[in-house]
């Protein structure tokens, strides 16, 4: 172990500075970008291979027995079991995002406990770096419950994340805009007035110094036709995972990113104690991953162009001593088990790869899928994965 992080080091110093070099015109303009669509469904929460993708346990059937046959299963990807990586929700994404361990900071506010962000680039810097990109086709989608990762997007000072992200798709940034309206508007009584202010200076605090202020127009839009079918309330919409999968099928009928990531995560409600609420969330985000299938399929501009890279962001014990048997906060073998399946155009169809891969592989693949290099990532592009 040592002597890999002593290796990949040394290959990151010897290209440093040379992360957004992109593709350019002629004219020193960046290039339109004609690949593929890819959206990366992050199976949330942690979980383990028996519940995801067994032949006989699986509560995940379209995954196994559909999905699998239109490209690549890696049954045995794994995170890195090094000094100082955790198996957790925040880590495991930004090693996704990055192709990294320990590529990021610390940056706690009281408030979101464990707020950690990136401090090498992600894939959204790398692809908006390469290619002429509106910001809205890159987005994250983040679940209410895990306002931790509501900045994933956003690096630290001096580092390409604060200029070059993607867009986040989130309640919490609903909620900004839904109470800057309110009060915009004015029209709404003394009581609701204070009720948003007050809730969108709470908001307002959590957002780092060097975040934007205000999403893009086109954000904004989508948000008016959010409130306009689904009101103020809460008590409409979708939640839960839910919520993300609906958030990622209006995006893609509205915004058309190219780059999306979607952060599945209500497995994690297993901590409560009670273990079917981490098979029921399986098969809610199995459910979710067909229907962001199936509006690819029915839509030209993603049918046939369009890759799903599908890879939780932690493994997941059970341990029977345990009140709550299925943990992943131990650092345990199983928590650094977990497992991948690429699908889309350009990808092998069918086929299980009998080798094991690791977690920071996920990125440099989807650059090579996407025609640029995630130049820091560790891991290399999965060359099996390709037709």
């Amino acid at each position: 172990m040592v002597s890999r992080r002593v290796f990949t080091a040394g290959v990151a110093a010897s290209i440093a500075g040379s992360a957004f070099l992109g593709k350019t015109t002629a004219a020193g303009a960046a290039a339109p970008y004609g690949g593929p669509n890819v959206v990366i469904v992050r199976f949330g929460g942690g979980v383990r291979r028996a519940e995801t993708i067994s032949e006989d346990t699986a509560y995940a059937p379209y995954l196994r027995h559909r999905l699998r046959q239109r490209g690549l299963l890696i049954p045995d990807m794994r995170i890195a079991q090094l000094d100082g990586v955790e198996t957790s929700h925040a880590e495991g994404t930004i090693n996704i995002l990055t192709g990294r361990y320990l590529s990021y900071r610390d940056r706690n506010s009281g408030a979101l406990e464990d707020r950690l962000e990136p401090t090498r680039p992600t894939l959204f810097e790398y692809f908006q770096a390469a290619f002429a990109m509106a910001p809205h086709e890159a987005l994250l989608i983040n679940g209410e419950d895990r306002p931790q990762e509501e900045y994933l997007v956003t690096g630290s000072p001096g580092h390409k994340g604060a200029v070059i992200r993607s867009e986040m798709l989130s309640l919490h940034r609903f909620k900004l805009h839904k109470n800057s309206r309110i009060l915009a508007e004015g029209t709404a009584g003394e009581e609701a007035l204070a009720r948003a202010r007050a809730e969108l200076d709470q908001l307002t605090a959590l957002r780092p110094e060097d975040a934007p202020a205000a999403q893009s127009p086109e954000i904004e839009r989508f948000w008016d036709t959010w409130r306009a079918d689904y009101g103020d309330t809460g008590l409409v919409n979708p939640r839960g995972d839910r919520l993300l999968t609906e958030l990622a099928v209006r995006a893609m009928r509205q915004l058309r990113p190219r780059l999306m990531m979607v952060n599945y995560q209500d497995t994690d409600y297993v901590h409560w104690g009670n273990a079917s609420h981490y098979t029921r969330a399986i098969a809610i985000i199995d459910q979710g991953l067909e229907r962001l299938v199936e509006t690819a399929d029915s839509d030209p501009f993603y049918r046939g162009n369009t890759v799903f890279v599908v890879v939780p962001d932690c493994g997941r014990d059970a341990n029977s001593l345990m009140d709550v048997p299925f943990q992943h906060h131990f650092n345990s073998r199983s928590a650094h088990e977990i497992w991948a399946l690429f699908a889309g155009p350009g990808i092998v169809k069918g086929k299980v790869l009998d080798k094991s891969i690791d977690q920071s592989a996920v990125a440099a693949t989807v650059a090579a899928a996407m025609g640029f290099t995630a130049h820091e990532a560790e891991g290399d592009a999965i060359a099996e994965a390709f037709t």
